[in-house]
Order: structure tokens, then C-alpha cells, then sequence
């Protein structure tokens, strides 16, 4: 892997500076570079093209991507996407998770307690009211509390005026701000979700490997007024799928990338920030290892979070290994020189931005010193405690006009905070007290016994006494409870005796210590000076590039390709044969086991139908779930991964040429799978239906 990262850098180190390289961008669909694609591969794209291609990509909100598929609120997604949900729906005698779910009828259709659809219906440049909104001579703190309160306003205008959900988004590091209009479904249900042990063949051994066997599909219904939604703007199925070589696209919504960061931005991303961010999520999984090792119950509630957080260790540990390397990070140094050294040679430039650089120099400076009170100082490592953090701020912020709160808690955004904190979802006591008590004892040997945090979460308890008596003593974990306390107001939520209220309230003065340092010297600073180093940008190359990823809708292309790695050759799809060989080769034993329904049905299948397929489109986490279409806006199949040679792709983009691939599965795979072994026929069948 890290021989092909070096080789990729080299090459990209003999192009020009800022010079895309073939298929790299993750655009915005007011900027997306039609003459380039049109001079790579012949297409014209339209405005009615790009039009119908959003009306039909989702964001899901529990943290990916997907499409609708029919006219009929038919929503396709990842199952690792909509694991979370299934979990949820699923019961100690019902685990949909291990043994699948389809629905044959609209009636069979399960809700789903706190899923949220959104679809971007309009989009606007607000660039000119947000940066406009600072006053002169404000300093760094002021101007970043008066472009929020503007966004607040804009935001609760729209909100107002339009019944959808507004956002104002900020790109190219607030060297834009775009406000984007989405229409909202929360009446979603489930129609289709494999067993996990199919969607997650191979386990974390194949994750961001290829070749791959991986059926990580899984449908979803939005409704609307108890009926399926209407959808007009669709995306049919191509039974086919991609050739080798095909032009593909694959919207969606990409999580988060830091390719316009700084050098001293990602020096500490390197040094402090990424080892202290493993060493989180590292405890968090090894607390629920613990918990899943009690009992088969206890894995089955664990199951989720436990998977999702192996998933981020795995890519944030090949993130940091491109940051280690020499020639990645010189890479990343040369872009910024080149920069530099064009803005120093013109005065006005030279005046208006020189300083930015060292501005956020100078800030980041501070950080290390607090980087770990701010990423300990939190009770989030529960989704119990989590929520009675939220309710205790709630009520200190809405004391405040709705443009002076913290953004999450303006009026526009209420609505949405309210529907994840009323979810219906089950709570397990035991498994939020485990939790907790391991992420207390986490920060006490982080901070230290005296640290601000520890002291006021703990007392003279230990951190499993603490856990235990906040959510012993808990009522919370009621909805009903959680809406009461919210809706009788900041005094009710002051005078609570809720144990775990009283120890989110314990330690907010504490966070909102550390969130006010944070916005001061930290993002204060970078709001004013990234601001600069996009104008620069955009004065020395044009709007030639494309903002860093922020879970907004996108959209990236490339072909479906194999590639070479050391001295073979991958091809671009797999096939069923491969699948069950794999299996064979490990004895059927897990994580490399195939589910009943699988093995009792190889004979069903027409196994040389391609499975996954690898493709060179600009993707990363989130894009889980994007459908892949081709030029007609067919489905040829859906992202779920990328292979290792692609990961350190949030600091720099990784040329295709040296084996950067996204993993998807293949839409002619997709269908043998459900009508074969699924006997999903009313599925298949509205997936492929002539468009009316």
C-alpha cells in the first residue's frame, strides 16, 4: 500500500501545482467542470440532466448517501448505512441485523424510529449577506458571532417562508457560503436488508481491500402523509450495469475531507489531532468489545456502534499513514509554496493575504496544549448521556435570541434536534452505564484527577460508581420523559433531580469553557483567515477547484477500471464464483462464512454475474451509499468502500493511475441476488418498471 501511495506522489510531484488530475473532485453542483468532462470523455452534461440527478439524491442522516428508485419514495442505500436502523427495529427473538428483513407489501414495511431523508431542492449564493454581516474593526471573535447570527437569520427566513429545511453551508473555508433548500422526510421505512454477514463479507480483514464479495444493499420507503412518497425525479436500474472503461458518476455526500487545509493545520492533524482522535475511538470500541464479550445479547446491542467505530479506526489509521508519509506531506507543502510564493508577487495580493498563513499558524500554536481537554471534556461516548447534555444546553440556550445561541440550536434547526431527541429507539441501561463508566475512567487517566472535567463528572465517586448511579437512578431513557422535561422549560430543566441531568449539568460550565476557547482562539481565526486563503485562491487560479467535502451533496465521475498492484493485475469486477471460492478457501468459518440462504441457494445463481466492481470516481466516507449511474442516469450499481490505496485521500487526492479505487456493488449482481435468492419479486419489479 504504501509503495503505491509513493509512487502516486511522485507523479503528482512532476505536475503543475493546484493542476487537477484526471478524475479528481468532489464538485458542487453550481460548479461542476462540464467542459473537462465533456473534453475527457465526449458527455455534455445539462442543466436537465444535473437537475434530475439531484432531485434524486438523498442524504441519510444517520451519515451517508443514497437515491431514490422509483416514483414511489423507494430509497436505495448501503446496509451499513441503515444498520443503525435495522438495529434499532430489531429485538432479542428479531435480530434483522443477523437474519435480513424484506417486506413484500407496502403494509410489511417497518418505521423507522429517528431516520431523516433530506433532498436538495434549490440552492442559492448567500456569499455576499454572510461575509457582509461583519462590521469594521470587529475583532476575530465578533466577526464569527455576526456571520452566525446571520446565517441563523437567513436560515429561519427560508425556514419561514419556504416549509423546507434550510442550511447555510459554508465552502472553500468560508470563501463561500451557499444556502441550500432541502425537502425533509422522517416517515421512513424499511423494505430490504440482507443478512450482515453477506453485506460484511470478510469482516475488518477485507475492509478497504479489493476484490471484494459484498452485498451491502438496502432499501428504504419515505412517506409522506402515511402514504409512499411521490418521487418523481428517480433513478432507473440498468440491468447491465458499467462495461470496464464506462464513464461513471456516483452523487452523493461526502462526509469530510481537509485537502485546503494549511501546512500547520496538517502538522497538527499529524502530530496531535489524529493520535488523539484514535485514541478515542479506541476507547469507545474496546468499551463495547468488553460489553459485547457478556453475552450474545449484549453483542447483538453492541453490534452497530461496534462495527461503525472498527470502520473509522481502519480509515483514519490509513489517513495518518499518508500524513507520515514524506512525500505526501511534501506534496501538501509544495501546493502551499506555490500559493505563497504567487500571492507574494503581486502587491495587492500580497497585502490583502500574505498574513492569513501565519495567522493560523500562530493560533494552532496554542492548541496541543488543550487538544485533549477538548476532545475528553464530553459525555458523548453515550447516547443517554449524550441526550441529557442536549437538554441541559437547550435549556441554558434558548434564554437567548435565536442568532446568538450555539448554530445546532438556532430556530431553523430546533425541529431536527427535537426529532433525534425524542427517537422512539430503545434504550439499553446496561449498555449506556458500561459505556460511560469507561469513557469516565478514559478521561481521568487523559486529564488527570484534578482536571476541571473529571472533578465535576466524578466527585469524590469512581468513574463506575458515577455511571452507575446517573443511569441507575435515570428516567430518560423514556422518550416521553426526555420531551416532558424539554417542553416545561429552561427552570424545569434547572430544578431537575434526574441524576444524569445533574451531572450533564455538572460539567456543562466546563464544556462551554472550552467550546468559547475554541471559537476564540481557533475557529475565530480560521473563519477570518481561511476566508483569505480561498480569495487568494480564487484571485491566483480561478474557481478552478473544488471546496473540501462537509456531508453536503456533490458530485464525482470517473470510469469503471481495474488496475494494477505490484506485479498483478485486479480486474474490474468480481464475480459469485469468487464469492463462494473465498469462502471454501476458510473453511466457511467466520468472518468469511456465507449465510444459509446463500450456500443452500448456490445452485439458484448464475455465478459468473458480476458481484463488485471497482471504479476511479473521487469518493470517501459518506459516499456510502451513493448510487454509481452511467451518462443515461441508470443505476449501475452503489459505492460502499474503497480499497487501502485510496485512504489517505482526505489530505490529497490519490491518481487512479496507481490503484486509487472506490468499491461498489454491481446493479446485475444486485438484482440475481434479490429475485434468486430473496424471492424479492415486488422489489425487483418496481426497480425495473418501464418509467411511467
Amino acid at each position: 500500500m504504501k509503495r503505491a501511495v509513493t509512487a502516486a506522489v511522485a507523479i503528482a510531484l512532476a505536475s503543475a501545482s493546484l493542476a487537477l488530475l484526471a478524475d479528481e473532485g468532489m464538485w458542487t453542483f453550481d460548479n461542476v467542470p462540464r467542459a473537462r468532462i465533456k473534453q475527457q470523455y465526449g458527455f455534455e452534461i445539462t442543466d436537465g440532466w444535473l437537475e434530475h440527478v439531484r432531485l434524486a439524491s438523498v442524504r441519510v442522516g444517520d451519515g451517508g448517501s443514497g437515491s431514490f428508485v422509483s416514483p414511489e419514495g423507494l430509497l436505495f442505500t448501503n446496509q451499513h448505512v441503515g444498520r443503525g436502523q435495522v438495529a434499532k427495529l430489531s429485538l432479542p427473538d428479531r435480530d434483522l441485523v443477523r437474519d435480513g428483513f424484506y417486506a413484500p407489501s407496502r403494509e410489511a414495511e417497518i418505521a423507522c424510529p429517528d431516520l431523516e431523508l433530506n433532498v436538495v431542492v434549490s440552492y442559492e449564493d448567500v456569499t455576499a449577506r454572510v461575509q457582509g454581516a461583519v462590521t469594521a474593526g470587529a475583532t476575530d471573535a465578533d466577526a464569527n458571532a455576526q456571520r452566525k447570527a446571520e446565517m441563523a437569520v437567513i436560515e429561519k427566513a427560508c425556514a419561514a417562508g419556504t416549509g423546507l429545511k434550510c442550511e447555510v453551508v459554508t465552502l472553500y473555508s468560508g470563501g463561500e457560503y451557499w444556502l441550500y433548500r432541502n425537502k425533509k422526510y422522517t416517515d421512513v421505512r424499511l423494505v430490504f436488508a440482507p443478512e450482515e454477514q453477506i453485506a460484511y463479507f470478510g469482516g475488518d480483514y477485507d475492509n478497504f481491500t479489493y476484490p471484494r464479495w459484498n452485498f451491502d444493499i438496502a432499501f428504504f420507503r419515505a412517506y409522506e402523509g402515511g402514504a409512499p412518497a411521490k418521487t418523481p425525479q428517480y433513478l432507473k436500474w440498468s440491468k447491465a450495469g458499467a462495461a470496464e472503461g464506462e464513464l461513471i458518476f456516483t452523487p452523493g455526500y461526502p462526509g469530510s475531507t481537509a485537502r485546503l487545509l494549511t501546512v500547520a493545520q496538517l502538522r497538527y492533524h499529524r502530530d496531535v489531532g489524529n493520535p488523539l482522535q484514535l485514541r478515542v475511538w479506541r476507547s469507545r470500541r474496546d468499551a463495547l468489545v468488553r460489553y459485547a464479550s457478556t453475552g450474545a445479547e449484549q453483542a447483538r446491542r453492541a453490534s452497530a456502534a461496534r462495527l461503525g467505530l472498527e470502520n473509522s479506526l481502519k480509515r483514519l489509521v490509513g489517513q495518518q499513514d499518508g500524513l507520515l508519509n514524506p512525500r505526501i506531506f511534501g506534496r501538501k507543502e509544495a501546493d502551499e509554496a506555490d500559493l505563497r510564493a504567487k500571492v507574494a508577487a503581486r502587491a495587492e495580493w500580497r497585502r490583502a493575504f500574505a498574513p492569513a498563513w501565519e495567522e493560523i499558524e500562530h493560533a494552532y500554536a496554542g492548541l496541543p496544549a488543550t487538544a485533549a481537554r477538548l476532545a475528553f471534556s464530553t459525555l458523548s461516548a453515550s447516547r443517554l448521556a449524550n441526550m441529557a447534555s442536549t437538554i441541559v444546553r437547550y435549556g441554558d440556550e434558548m434564554k437567548k435570541p435565536s442568532g446568538q445561541r450555539y448554530p445546532e440550536y438556532a430556530d431553523a434547526r430546533l425541529e431536527g434536534l427535537r426529532f433525534g431527541l425524542y427517537s422512539p429507539a430503545p434504550v439499553y441501561a446496561d449498555l449506556e452505564e458500561a459505556q460511560l463508566a469507561a469513557w469516565l475512567e478514559e478521561a481521568r487517566d487523559a486529564l488527570g484527577a484534578e482536571d476541571p472535567f473529571v472533578k465535576a463528572a466524578l466527585g469524590s465517586l469512581t468513574p463506575a460508581e458515577a455511571a452507575r448511579q446517573a443511569v441507575g437512578g435515570t428516567a430518560l431513557a423514556a422518550p416521553a420523559a426526555r420531551k416532558a422535561l424539554v417542553e416545561a422549560g429552561p427552570s424545569a430543566i434547572e430544578a431537575s433531580a434526574d441524576p444524569l441531568i445533574a451531572l450533564a449539568r455538572r460539567v456543562e460550565p466546563v464544556i462551554r469553557e472550552l467550546r468559547a476557547w475554541q471559537e476564540e482562539r481557533i475557529q475565530s481565526v480560521e473563519a477570518r483567515a481561511g476566508q483569505k486563503i480561498a480569495e487568494a485562491r480564487f484571485a491566483v487560479y480561478g474557481k478552478t477547484a473544488y471546496p473540501d467535502a462537509n456531508f453536503n451533496l456533490r458530485l464525482e465521475y470517473g470510469r469503471v477500471l481495474g488496475y494494477e498492484e505490484g506485479t498483478t493485475l485486479v480486474p474490474p469486477h468480481t464475480t459469485f464464483y469468487g464469492l463462494f471460492e473465498r469462502a471454501a478457501a476458510f473453511g466457511g468459518k467466520p468472518p468469511f462464512n456465507v449465510p444459509a440462504r446463500w450456500r443452500d441457494g448456490r445452485a439458484k445463481l448464475d455465478l459468473a454475474t458480476p458481484f463488485n466492481f471497482v471504479y476511479t470516481a473521487d469518493t470517501i466516507g459518506g459516499n456510502s451509499g451513493s448510487p454509481v449511474i452511467n451518462r443515461d442516469a441508470e443505476i449501475c450499481g452503489i459505492n460502499f468502500d474503497s480499497n487501502l490505496q485510496k485512504l489517505p485521500n482526505r489530505y490529497l487526492y490519490i491518481d487512479e493511475a496507481e490503484g486509487s479505487r472506490a468499491v461498489g456493488v454491481h446493479s446485475a449482481g444486485i438484482l440475481e441476488g434479490l429475485k434468486k435468492l430473496y424471492a424479492a419479486d415486488a422489489l425487483v419489479a418496481e426497480l425495473t418498471a418501464p418509467r411511467q
